[in-house]
C-alpha cells in the first residue's frame, strides 16, 4: 500500500524523502488564490524519485456555487490544475465538494457538478481524474451528508467521477468510521485515495481540525483510521501537521504492510 503525505509545494521531493513516503500530495498554486497553476517539480524529477503524485486543487474552488463569480472561474481553476497535474504524472486532482449558499437549493448545486463534466467533455475530459472530496461541515454542502452524496454521484458517475475519503471530515460530519468505507462504496462504487487524518475535534463537531495520526491528542483512534485505510484498499496520505508526518507514516507502514 502506497503510504504518504500532503507537503509543502516549494520542494515536495526533498519533504518525500525526509518522511519515507512513497506518495505526496501538494498545491500547484495558492491555496487561497485564483492564479494559474505552474506544473513542478517537472516530471521527470518525479518519476526519478519514484514517488506517486496527487494535486490538491486550491480551496477556494467551489463548482457548486449558484454565484457566476465564484462558479465560472472554479471551472476554468479546476481545468487549469487537470491539465498541470497530467503535465507533471499527477494520478489525480483533489476538488472540495463545495456547497451553495444559505437558502438556496443544493439540487442547483448538484446540476452545477453535472454541468462541470459535461462542459470539459466537450472538450476531450479532464487530463487527469477528478477525485471528489468529503467534508467536514457547513449548509448546502454537496459532499458532508450519505444522502446528499448520493445524489451528486447520480449527476457525476457516468463522467468518471473519482472520490477521496478524508477521515476527519467523515468523523466531523458525523460519519461511523467502522463502516464507512462500506457506505460510501455503495454510493460510489470507487475510492481512489484515502486522506487518513486524526481530529482535533469531537464526533460530529463539524470542524475541519486535523491532528497527527498518533501523539498527536487526536480524538480518532489510531486503530480505527488503520481500520479505514485497510477496508478502502487506496493509497493513504495524511494532512497532519508536518513535524508529526514522518512518525504518522511510520505507524501506518507497520500497521498496513
Amino acid at each position: 500500500m502506497q503510504i504518504g503525505a500532503h507537503v509543502r509545494d516549494d520542494d515536495p521531493l526533498t519533504a518525500a524523502g525526509e518522511r519515507s513516503a512513497d506518495v505526496v500530495q501538494f498545491f500547484l498554486a495558492d491555496p487561497q488564490g485564483w492564479k494559474k497553476p505552474v506544473a513542478q517539480p517537472p516530471r521527470a524529477d518525479i518519476e526519478a524519485a519514484g514517488v506517486e503524485v496527487f494535486i490538491h486543487s486550491p480551496y477556494i474552488v467551489n463548482v457548486a456555487s449558484l454565484n457566476n463569480r465564484i462558479r465560472i472561474p472554479s471551472r476554468k481553476l479546476a481545468a487549469q490544475h487537470a491539465a498541470a497535474a497530467a503535465e507533471i504524472g499527477a494520478k489525480g486532482l483533489i476538488v472540495h465538494g463545495g456547497h451553495v449558499g444559505r437558502g438556496e437549493d443544493v439540487a442547483e448545486g448538484l446540476a452545477n457538478w453535472r454541468k462541470l463534466f459535461e462542459r470539459q467533455a466537450a472538450d476531450g475530459g479532464f487530463a487527469v481524474p477528478i477525485l471528489i472530496e468529503n467534508t467536514a461541515g457547513g449548509d448546502g454542502a454537496m459532499a458532508r451528508e450519505m444522502d446528499v452524496l448520493a445524489r451528486l454521484w447520480d449527476e457525476v458517475a457516468e463522467f468518471g467521477a473519482g472520490f477521496c475519503l478524508d477521515t476527519c471530515h467523515a468523523f466531523a460530519a458525523g460519519w461511523e468510521l467502522d463502516d464507512v468505507v462500506e457506505k460510501v462504496m455503495s454510493i460510489t462504487g470507487r475510492i481512489d485515495l484515502v486522506h487518513l487524518n486524526n481530529s482535533r475535534d469531537e464526533f460530529g463537531s463539524g470542524r475541519d481540525r486535523h491532528a497527527n495520526v498518533v501523539h498527536g491528542g487526536g480524538t480518532i483512534d489510531p486503530e480505527a483510521l488503520v481500520a479505514v485505510a485497510a477496508a478502502a484498499g487506496a493509497p493513504v496520505v495524511v494532512e497532519t501537521p508536518a513535524d508529526g508526518q514522518a512518525d504518522d507514516i511510520a505507524y501506518l507502514r507497520e500497521k498496513l504492510g
